[in-house]
């Protein structure tokens, strides 16, 4: 902060503020007190005149009130003694003639923010709720829900709740959404204002009286009312049907939530109040706002979720600008993924074609994998667009390409042929680990039908003690290894100098327990290395073009629709299922479920489970369930350590904690992936005593048996 004042122009303030002859001059009392506000702005600790400005709120020019008030507040918890001064000459403009000078005492009366001042307060509010003037009123109602965030833990007097819930009913629109605003904060705990009939129709009925802001809160707040019956749902549906249409988006879109809220059972019904919103989500899209634009696009993901035609004669409207941010881009490019028929994708693809030499590595990146997506349906085309972007030789580009046709070929293994001629005369030099990491799964599938495979592979190994990525090592071993199956003589040589260098010399313990791996499974015969790695594909080779993906219910993201949740999950994310569906099962043929919840399922303590058993269970759990086993506990509300002893008493080895009072949990996708085989949850209850006389039972019979439980966490 650079140097604008110091102790000598305080002291030349105060004395300007104490001289009679400018106190008695208005004009030159006020410019005094305005360049105090200014060193105030401007970062000068100007707290010392705090007494002489407290003097000069005595005033009846409410500008300088207005000055004056700004310091005040501003520096009223530095001399929070000298701010006692200042409530008498509040509460006296509270009963000022002047409605704008009895407003603004109110508002300066809370933004004091001292809670020694509180008792003050209370009065001056109270009579501020029944006042004639509307600009009092709202200022009263906002200052008891500022009351209540400075003191949280005292109770409003039910009293002053009883008045705010008969100002909804008040003239000004704008005293009806402070109360509205004010009773959700006030009545937190209690779950926030109560929704009848009566308050949800009168608030329906003087919607179209409030301005943006207002109706937004108030169809906020409508969402926890249900109506009592269908020709009720039908009559607020009428009421709220034009504001679907509104050019105010915050508008557009929280009615639109409020429709899929009250329509949930009624799809046909959601289903044209998306179509009547459409127009409004095209407007913002192409809004001149970055911000505003990127959540339209986010918002519009998720209506294509379930309605993927919905915007399909629209697409234009989703090109990419020269000067539009890059978040922005990949948006709209994911977008244009959806909305590609047999009509439009000719054009679609020569659009993100041009996407692909992209300034911005991800950007293009973005493009090319819209490409390969696009290419599951509509094959012919975008191979012949991905393989034509391996000659510009641009690395990020070319990086991008292979991972793509990698998963293309994974997903549709027809389209080999078509990538093996592209791969056929391969000379570069990929310096992107992940772009060389598809490049040597792509040479091990196909190793038998690219003559120059050998040849790429042997560069590969020459660089291996170079090579700082672990990933490309295994894939360079699993790769090798592969080749040497179909063109033995031809690898034999270099597959052996990279055994011995990753068993000998390499320090990552993963590359080199999968070397030995390998070379113990080449002492068991080329028929059993032959099964191991070529019997694992998982697609069909006979598998036709994939086609999208089914339409999800509007139910499944209508609760996250105009929130901030949609702008968290990223276009990516966009189109996954929704994980906190659960679908519980059963572990054994003895599992009973100890709990009302039907998601938390108990496996019998005393069973043992098979290693093929656990695997097919495990590779059978889904993103999001979990399991439940209780165990008796040693005490009662036990920490985690001692529950651990406790497992190990009936055999089973933790090698994770959840903390205590949380749920199980699963760390995202992204890398580093971590496994959780096994969690402690803290239970108790009568599920506990149950399973704590089984156990005494179980151990009983089988005192002498050692028993093996396996608590099963989905995997990561």
């Amino acid at each position: 902060m650079p140097y604008l004042g110091g102790e000598e122009t305080v002291r030349e303030l105060r004395r300007a503020l104490s001289n009679p002859h400018i106190q008695t001059d208005h004009l030159r009392y006020r410019n005094t007190i305005h360049r105090v506000i200014r060193l105030m702005s401007q970062g000068v600790d100007v707290s010392g005149l705090f007494s002489e400005m407290v003097k000069a709120c005595a005033t009846g020019d409410i500008v300088q009130k207005k000055l004056v008030y700004v310091f005040l507040c501003s520096y009223a918890s530095v001399n929070p003694e000298l701010s006692l001064l200042v409530i008498n000459t509040l509460r006296k403009d509270c009963s000022d003639p002047n409605p704008m000078v009895r407003s603004l005492a109110l508002r300066n009366m809370c933004n004091l923010r001292l809670p020694g001042l509180c008792e003050y307060v209370e009065q001056p509010l109270t009579a501020g709720l029944k006042d004639k003037a509307a600009c009092v009123r709202r200022v009263a109602v906002l200052g008891w829900a500022k009351i209540h965030a400075l003191l949280p833990n005292t109770e409003i007097d039910a009293a002053v709740v009883n008045e705010l819930y008969g100002l909804l009913r008040d003239p000004d629109p704008v005293v009806m959404v402070n109360c509205l605003r004010a009773l959700e904060e006030i009545l937190e705990e209690e779950g926030g204002v109560a929704i009848n009939k009566p308050i949800a129709h009168h608030l329906l009925n003087r919607l179209k009286e409030c301005d943006v802001w207002g109706q937004s809160e108030v169809l906020s707040v409508l969402q926890r009312y249900r109506p009592r019956s269908e020709d009720e749902l039908f009559d607020i549906l009428s009421l709220l049907d034009p504001a679907l249409l509104s050019h105010h988006v915050p508008i557009m879109a929280a009615t639109l939530r409020l429709f899929l809220s009250l329509c949930s059972m009624l799809p046909a019904v959601c289903v044209s109040a998306l179509e009547r919103a459409r127009g409004p989500l095209l407007a913002a899209a192409g809004s001149s706002s970055r911000e505003l634009r990127y959540a339209a696009l986010c918002h519009i993901q998720l209506l294509l979720r379930s309605e993927p035609g919905l915007m399909g004669e629209h697409y234009k409207r989703f090109y990419c600008g020269y000067a539009e941010p890059p978040y922005i881009k990949q948006s709209k490019i994911q977008v244009l993924v959806e909305l590609v028929n047999d009509d439009n994708v000719a054009v679609v693809l020569d659009e993100l074609k041009g996407y692909c030499t992209d300034v911005n590595t991800e950007t293009s990146q973005a493009a090319i994998n819209a490409i390969g997506s696009i290419g599951r349906s509509y094959d012919d085309r975008c191979l012949g667009i991905l393989t034509g972007l391996l000659e510009l030789k641009q690395e990020h580009i070319t990086s991008a390409v292979l991972q793509t046709l990698r998963d293309l070929v994974w997903v549709s293994p027809q389209y080999g042929d078509a990538v093996c001629s592209a791969l056929e005369k391969w000379e570069d030099q990929l310096q992107d680990t992940q772009g060389r990491g598809a490049l040597l799964w792509l040479l091990g599938v196909y190793g038998d039908r690219l003559s120059g495979a050998p040849y790429i592979l042997e560069d590969f190994i020459d660089g291996v003690r170079s090579e700082v990525s672990a990933e490309v090592k295994t894939e360079l071993l699993t790769a090798t290894l592969r080749v040497f199956l179909s063109r033995p003589a031809e690898t034999q040589d270099m597959m052996g100098r990279l055994l011995q260098h990753c068993i000998e010399e390499e320090l990552d313990m993963c590359v080199r327990d999968q070397a030995l791996l390998y070379y113990r499974l080449l002492h068991c015969g080329i028929e059993d290395v032959r099964r191991v790695l070529q019997c694992g594909r998982r697609s069909d080779l006979s598998l036709g073009p994939l086609i999208g993906r089914p339409p999800e219910p509007i139910s499944q993201w209508a609760s996250i629709f105009n929130t901030l949740e949609p702008l968290m999950l990223g276009a990516s994310s966009a189109g996954n299922s929704d994980p906190s569906t659960l679908t519980p099962y059963t572990l054994t043929s003895h599992s009973e479920p100890m709990t009302s919840d039907p998601h938390l399922m108990t496996p019998n303590l005393s069973s043992t489970l098979s290693p093929e058993e656990f695997e097919r269970l495990w590779l059978q759990t889904e993103k999001g369930e979990f399991l439940e086993a209780y165990v008796m506990c040693p005490v009662p509300r036990c920490s985690p350590e001692s529950l651990q002893v406790a497992l190990q008493l009936v055999n089973i080895q933790t090698l994770a904690f959840t903390a205590p009072n949380k749920l199980p949990w699963k760390i995202s996708t992204t890398p580093p992936n971590t496994l959780i085989l096994a969690e402690v949850l803290q239970a108790g209850g009568d599920g506990v005593k149950k399973v704590k006389e089984e156990l005494i039972e179980d151990q009983e019979n089988e005192r002498e048996e050692s028993t093996n439980t396996h608590i099963l966490i989905t995997p990561c």
